[in-house]
């Protein structure tokens, strides 16, 4: 087993529970793990070395919300956008018709090109949604596809009603037979919980079926305005909500109540499986049976929020009220076709008042607690992510630059100089 020496960090940024920012640092990743972590002076040595000449180094990114099969073009609609008309979820429409017409070959290109875009700016662990199926067989062909891509795959049959099928008739096949097709695919389920798409109801039916069929949960909600969306999640123990842009003071409370107790280094993740949600205790999020007061995170998209004309979420006000925040992409045809993570840290920092480190916290160790992957190390057998400790998974960046300040201090220039996933550089 290699060993590789990353040396001369300036600035190392760990997005680990303690939330370290080492200076003069350098990391040993052996093999898929990182083996150690301290002052480059004191740094032990490897079969290679790099010299980061002083630049800074992150977690990779983790990008927790993204819809990356489709095929297809919406520019027409994001015209129409800029000009002035309101954004409704009908538009996804246009993309199941799309998504279904091409072949696995051409759904599968599409997918590799753009994870591998991802990459490049410096994400290492991607989840990604079904949803532009919407009928049996071509939400299992997308799951299918996305399993063989991606980190993580979400099951969100529940994303739009078709046009001429009955709200209600649909809401069962998605909690039925769909739900069968998609199974063996998949670690979670979504449901967009907003008006013009699923109402609380139904969204509790699809929430219910999922979660008795074992699967994590996760939900889009509050995004066109006030709803039952994160009310829905918390009761649930979804793992995410995730928009959020239109949060009363009760869904902030809510939000905030569901990780009290919560201590992020006092839990055992060895028994935690998304894929056996049901058999640790059969309710709430997949990892309470293990970790009590785990709570709900809210996952906020600004690249959307900007394409869309929505409000930021406030997330000065979820982070001082105690809950746990990610940013994610939501990459998809739409709304935010974009993968860059640091396109979304920058607008956290610019636009919705978090400070640089945690704008970068949200984008690599809360993307990962979203997705129950920011925990275990060599003993357990469930390599981390997300943050940089001995026995975590080796998933880093450098950037070109000192200090991460500069995301932000130098908004829209690509900074990502090299990626490292699972201890093989990509770039």
């Amino acid at each position: 087993m290699t060993s590789t020496l990353i040396t001369n960090i300036g600035e190392l940024s760990t997005s680990d529970p303690d939330q370290r920012v080492l200076t003069n640092a350098a990391v040993v990743l052996e093999g898929e793990r990182i083996s150690w972590i301290g002052p480059a002076a004191g740094a032990p040595a490897a079969d290679t070395v790099h010299d980061a000449e002083g630049r800074a180094g992150l977690p990779g990114w983790v990008d927790s919300h993204t819809h990356l099969v489709f095929a297809g073009d919406r520019t027409a609609e994001f015209e129409a956008r800029m000009a002035g008309a309101e954004y409704r979820a009908g538009g996804i429409a246009v993309t199941t018709e799309a998504t279904r017409a091409a072949g696995d070959y051409e759904l599968t290109r599409l997918l590799l090109g753009r994870t591998a875009e991802a990459a490049s700016g410096g994400t290492t662990y991607l989840e990604t949604k079904t949803g532009y199926g919407l009928d049996v067989e071509h939400e299992a062909r997308s799951a299918r596809i996305a399993a063989g891509v991606v980190d993580e795959v979400t099951y969100l049959g529940a994303h739009l009603v078709p046009a001429g099928i009955d709200a209600d008739a649909y809401t069962a096949l998605v909690c039925g037979p769909m739900l069968d097709a998609v199974r063996p695919y998949v670690q979670w389920a979504d449901v967009f919980c907003e008006r013009g798409a699923f109402t609380p109801d139904q969204s509790r039916a699809v929430l219910t079926a999922c979660r008795d069929a074992g699967l994590g949960l996760r939900v889009h909600g509050n995004q066109l305005g006030p709803g039952e969306g994160t009310a829905l999640a918390v009761e649930f123990g979804a793992a995410s909500v995730d928009h959020v842009n239109h949060l009363s003071d009760a869904d902030i409370d809510a939000l905030a109540s569901s990780w009290s107790g919560w201590d992020p280094s006092g839990w055992d993740p060895s028994g935690w499986d998304p894929a056996h949600a049901a058999e640790a205790g059969g309710e709430g999020h997949a990892g309470q049976a293990a970790a009590p007061g785990w709570g709900t995170v809210a996952t906020c998209l600004p690249a959307c929020d900007l394409s869309t004309r929505q409000p930021f979420p406030p997330a000065r006000r979820l982070l001082d009220a105690g809950v746990q925040l990610a940013l994610a992409s939501n990459c998809n045809p739409g709304t935010s076709y974009t993968t860059s993570m640091a396109f979304c840290v920058t607008t956290a920092v610019l636009q919705m008042g978090l400070s640089v480190q945690e704008a970068v916290r949200a984008a690599t160790y809360g993307g990962a607690l979203s997705l129950g992957c920011e925990a275990g190390t060599d003993a357990d057998g469930r390599r981390a992510v997300g943050s940089l400790a001995v026995g975590h998974r080796a998933d880093l960046q450098l950037l070109n630059a000192p200090s991460a300040t500069h995301l932000a201090y130098r908004p829209g220039i690509p900074l990502t100089g090299a990626v490292w996933r699972a201890g093989v550089r990509l770039s």
